[in-house]
């Protein structure tokens, strides 16, 4: 099968599995969706949503009011009903008001899982971006309350979704042309670390501070937090390695069906850029021991890519080829023979909005609608999404793990059934991070 065909074979199981067997959504009343974060990344997700589903956007919650009002405008103007959604500035009373049956989260890490859990207990089912949280207890927290209240929670790692990807996956790992896969290398040279050292501020007026900060510790407020550099700082989030490494990292798993690592050792920090305000690492290496397989990441924050045409990606290596994966392309190289390559699917000629959309990563964008789709067939059917909150607790924890390894200066042995670090309770102590009061850091509770 030709690479054109398999694509568009591809796309029909994916029209089917996301809507046969299930009311079209037009044959019913329309599912009240509501967004929690309304900045770059929320509306991205949000609008793909639009582009796929006869749905009503009913509300929307943001902390920059701003941010909040605009966000409502725009909703307005694509969707159908043309009505402008409810605008909230605490996620509790969106819940409490409107009732909504989707929520998508959207907010810094720091915020994933208290409103998932809310979420869920109000009955909705959720979607929420990447990784679940910024400590090991809240992820655990997020899948019990999922479980306990039979919700679908999808995570937005949408590797899990990519159409290259998918036809990467089927075309050479599930068909072995990588013969025996024992190590795979995920890795980001972006430039991607915030620079510079700009003053403490007082908040904008449009800004609540203290309820973007919520449970975490209260930093004075600068310029680099708000909008969408607060991944600068380890109070909101994991660093590159929360960021960047979660992505490939999760999917190495899926394309390979790999679940917990059974140790992880990591090693870096601040070697090139001590000036900056920003407290992450600019250069990480971690390992993943999964067995007879090993999974490393490394991120620079300086310096070239090793191969320009993946600065951000992975390579899985067999023995009787290699697998180059990025959001924008692959490289099938086998041991004898030609490289082959594929490439991001764009759909400009069914959504010729993608072109224009202001800071739309285009090449994500089929994906996203690919993601969705998968989501809601799981609310449909009340079956598992393929990046369901579980596979995504592996993923995010995992790396998790990596961050309190470099701080501890040792590996860690993860025990995947009793949930803790083997042997080691200082360890286990970080897996649970200080909630700024009032806020109280969630419990996982037993069904």
């Amino acid at each position: 099968m030709d690479r054109r065909s398999f694509l568009k074979a591809s796309a029909a199981g994916l029209a089917v599995s996301a809507f046969g067997g299930v009311p079209a959504f037009g044959q019913a009343p329309a599912k009240r969706v509501a967004l929690i974060g309304c900045g770059w990344y929320g509306k991205s997700a949000l609008f793909r949503l639009l582009q796929i589903a006869p749905v009503e956007v009913v509300a929307l919650c943001d902390v920059d009011t701003n941010m909040l009002a605009e966000a409502a405008r725009m909703v307005a103007e694509r969707q159908a009903s043309k009505k402008t959604p409810r605008t909230y500035g605490d996620y509790r009373e969106l819940l409490a008001k409107e009732k909504p049956e989707i929520v998508q989260i959207s907010t810094p890490d720091h915020w994933h899982a208290l409103p998932t859990i809310a979420a869920v207990q109000a009955g909705a089912d959720v979607r929420v971006e990447k990784p679940t949280s910024v400590d090991i207890v809240e992820s655990q927290a997020m899948l019990a309350a999922a479980r306990k209240y039979k919700r679908v929670v999808q995570v937005h790692t949408q590797r899990r979704s990519t159409p290259h990807l998918i036809e990467a996956r089927d075309r050479f790992i599930r068909e072995g042309k990588l013969g025996k896969i024992r190590h795979a290398e995920v890795y980001s040279y972006y430039h991607m670390r915030a620079r510079g050292n700009p003053p403490d501020t007082t908040p904008p007026a449009h800004l609540d501070w203290d309820m973007w900060t919520g449970p975490a510790p209260m930093r004075p407020y600068c310029s680099i937090a708000h909008p969408r550099g607060w991944r600068a700082f380890m109070e909101y989030g994991n660093g590159i390695v929360g960021d960047m490494c979660i992505h490939m990292y999760d999917m190495v798993r899926w394309m390979l069906d790999l679940g917990w690592p059974t140790r992880v050792s990591s090693s870096g920090g601040i070697f090139v850029d001590p000036g900056s305000k920003a407290n992450i690492s600019d250069t990480q290496t971690a390992t993943f021991d999964h067995g007879d397989m090993t999974i490393a990441w490394q991120h620079r924050t300086w310096g070239r890519a090793a191969d320009p045409d993946y600065p951000w990606g992975a390579t899985i290596y067999g023995d009787q080829g290699t697998l180059k994966l990025s959001v924008n392309q692959y490289d099938f190289i086998p041991q004898q023979g030609e490289t082959v390559r594929g490439d991001a699917v764009y759909e400009y000629e069914k959504y010729p909005e993608d072109r224009t959309e202001k800071d739309l990563e285009r090449h994500v964008a089929s994906a996203m609608r690919a993601h969705w789709r998968d989501f809601l067939e799981a609310v449909e059917k009340r079956t598992t999404p393929v990046a369901d909150i579980e596979q995504a607790h592996i993923s995010s924890a995992s790396c998790i793990l990596a961050n309190m390894s470099m701080k501890l200066g040792r590996t860690l042995t993860w025990d995947a059934d009793k949930g803790c670090v083997a042997g080691d309770e200082e360890a286990n102590r970080l897996m649970r991070r200080p909630y700024r009061a009032p806020w109280k850091h969630p419990e996982p509770e037993t069904v």
